[in-house]
């Protein structure tokens, strides 16, 4: 019963394709299209003198080159390949698609394989955000107990904003880094907090967050590669 609903997707997907493919209309040869070329010039050509374009001496001259051209068209070699054999080319090749991708599948899978369960998976998603939570909770205890003034009180903020970063908590860690930057400034992380900060507002930007990004372009190197990001974002807060 799969496999009806497999084939039946796959018609249903190539549909607008067969439909487009019977509806298109191919040249046979290289003298029909450069008829219809010829053809479509001499058209534009009368409109272009009617809306007083050209000049009615600059009208006959094209006229004439254009005829003679057509008159050309006689000398083309006719194109060898036929709309038939086209055609039967391109149908193979939309019959053959879903065939191929079939057999790839049929090389690592098969319908009556179940498929495994959420509820495990989610499971393992919930235990994983557990274990972060205890060590990034262990890690904000131990920066309690640092001094302030300690060299390392810099770098665990700025991991504990790395760390909340990697999970989507942009509040926390542009809180992090900040605190960071509090210790001892350094523009690459007051860069990081306001962006974080950015993304936690849904892309606005506010004053003090475009404040934070020029005192970050302020202090930068020459060769920072992030300074172009930050100069789009202070422009973006001018105009917001």
């Amino acid at each position: 019963m799969i496999w009806i609903g497999i084939c039946l997707l796959g018609v249903i997907a190539l549909l607008p394709a067969l439909l487009s493919f019977r509806r298109a209309t191919l040249l046979r040869d290289e003298r029909e299209t450069a008829l219809a070329l010829h053809q479509a010039q001499l058209a534009e050509l009368e409109r272009d003198l009617v809306e007083g374009m050209i000049a009615p001496s600059e009208h006959d001259s094209a006229r004439l080159e254009i005829q003679r051209r057509l008159l050309g068209t006689d000398t083309l070699p006719a194109f060898v390949a036929r709309k038939g054999a086209s055609t039967g080319a391109i149908a193979a090749a939309l019959i053959g698609l879903p065939v191929a991708a079939i057999a790839l599948y049929l090389t690592v899978g098969h319908p009556s394989l179940p498929a495994q369960p959420l509820a495990p998976r989610l499971a393992a998603i919930q235990k994983e955000d557990h274990r972060n939570d205890a060590i990034i909770d262990r890690l904000r205890e131990q920066l309690k107990q640092i001094p302030p003034g300690d060299p390392s009180l810099f770098q665990g903020y700025v991991l504990l904003g790395q760390a909340e970063a990697g999970r989507d908590h942009y509040a926390a860690a542009a809180q992090a880094w900040r605190s960071a930057i509090e210790q001892r400034f350094d523009p690459e992380v007051a860069a990081r907090a306001a962006e974080a900060q950015m993304m936690a507002d849904g892309g606005h930007i506010s004053a003090e967050t475009a404040d934070l990004y020029r005192r970050a372009l302020d202090a930068a190197p020459a060769d920072a590669p992030w300074r172009m990001t930050v100069q789009q974002r202070i422009a973006q807060s001018e105009h917001q």
